[in-house]
């Protein structure tokens, strides 16, 4: 049957960009030994639904093109028809394998926007969940990694531990996974001692636990010849892109907003900024076990320094009242009603706030006309901006490499497509 005309126009602009991207071999290959092909969105090692288009010289990568989309929900255009608490959930559904973190970003930059800063107890607990949140994540990259390359018995270690944090998610905000605990002006509802004490018991017990993972993988020789001198890309290259996360930090980059432009108590907490060189997987994996011990590290000086106190902004116009009072007191009944149906009606204009996610700079640009509900939002995934790295990372490599790479990225498709 005949290609229709847009069907045509598609295949050649993708050809193009082949021919294009990064190489100047032509598609002309009179030996035939060139070859285009597709990996995914339905290959497990894709991590979800990314779909690369590789064209190859055997076995060897000679371009990749990223091709996304294939989970896109139109989150940022949704945010237009939600009021700002409403928005809440669908932070969890961006990269979902570390919604808290999700969570406090949004809330920050609505904050921001409001001219709302949260009780300092409130902040103490959002850096937990955030740190915890990114003991989760590293966990899910360390498995799928190490799965990826064939070492099923760190994917069961990993899981087993990520299995007790999600228990403590559930103890903390009721869910295991799309938790949607914090809240403009605060969080749903206050961490109860047991579950600090359940917290401790973890972090006391995890440098143990991630020690027999790197015991396993560290002096491994088929995980480090998967691993060291694939997929490399340059400090000047990843500064290029916007590359952000572990990812950079294994490139010789020490930057983390943690440290460079500090939220919610940072400043106030003693930690380490893990630094590589070398911009390969095996430096990334390196990075990403590193943080996990300073991770530790945070939520231990948390718990000793967390403060008594409320975990709710005293803001009746642009903070939900708890449910006692509005069950209680005429005036705060009026206000819930108000902020539910019409939002908090921020000042006119413009905020953009971003955190130290898992995988690197999340942030929320916020556009306000004054409305209960964002006039615009924007969403600066590190997940898209990241896999802008692959077709670097992946010339030259070959097709076996791919997998690895991949891993060593960690991308979420969650975040990526929106």
């Amino acid at each position: 049957m005949e290609q229709r005309p847009l069907e045509q126009i598609k295949k050649t602009k993708i050809l193009e960009a082949l021919e294009n991207a990064h190489t100047t071999v032509s598609f002309e290959d009179p030996l035939g030994s060139e070859m285009v092909l597709n990996m995914g969105p339905q290959h497990p090692a894709t991590h979800g639904v990314l779909r690369l288009l590789i064209k190859l010289d055997g076995e060897t990568v000679l371009a990749a093109i990223p091709e996304l989309g294939y989970l896109h929900r139109g989150y940022e255009k949704l945010a237009e028809a939600s009021t700002f608490h409403e928005f809440i959930p669908h932070t969890d559904r961006l990269d979902y394998l570390s919604p808290l973190s999700n969570n406090t970003a949004y809330v920050l930059a609505v904050e921001k926007l409001a001219g709302i800063e949260a009780p300092r107890r409130a902040q103490f607990i959002r850096v937990l969940i955030s740190e915890l949140a990114r003991i989760s994540s590293h966990l899910m990259f360390l498995g799928s990694l190490a799965m990826d390359v064939g070492a099923l018995t760190v994917w069961m270690w990993s899981f087993r531990e990520r299995e007790k944090l999600y228990d403590i998610f559930e103890t903390i905000a009721g869910a295991r996974f799309t938790t949607s605990y914090t809240r403009v002006g605060g969080l749903a509802q206050d961490v109860t001692p047991d579950v600090l004490n359940t917290v401790k018991l973890f972090i006391d017990e995890f440098p143990e636990k991630l020690e027999e993972c790197a015991k396993m993988l560290n002096t491994n020789r088929i995980f480090l010849g998967r691993t060291d001198g694939v997929g490399v890309i340059t400090r000047e290259q990843a500064i290029d892109l916007g590359y952000t996360g572990a990812g950079l930090r294994a490139c010789g980059v020490g930057h983390d907003l943690r440290r460079a432009n500090p939220y919610l108590v940072y400043s106030e907490l003693d930690f380490e900024i893990p630094v590589y060189e070398g911009g390969d997987s095996l430096a990334r994996y390196y990075v990403r076990m590193d943080e996990m011990l300073e991770s530790a590290k945070i939520v231990q000086q948390v718990l000793a320094k967390i403060p008594a106190g409320p975990v709710h902004a005293s803001a009746p116009k642009k903070v939900l009242p708890r449910k006692d009072r509005v069950y209680t007191k005429m005036e705060e009944l009026i206000h819930d009603f108000m902020i539910v149906n019409f939002g908090i009606e921020p000042p006119v204009g413009e905020v953009y706030h971003a955190v130290e996610s898992p995988k690197g700079e999340l942030g929320f640009y916020l556009n306000s006309n004054g409305d209960g509900h964002p006039w615009r939002l924007k969403i600066r995934s590190p997940s898209f901006v990241n896999l802008q790295t692959l077709p670097i990372m992946t010339k030259g490599a070959m097709i076996s490499d791919v997998v690895a790479i991949i891993g060593s990225l960690d991308p979420v498709m969650g975040e990526a497509d929106k």
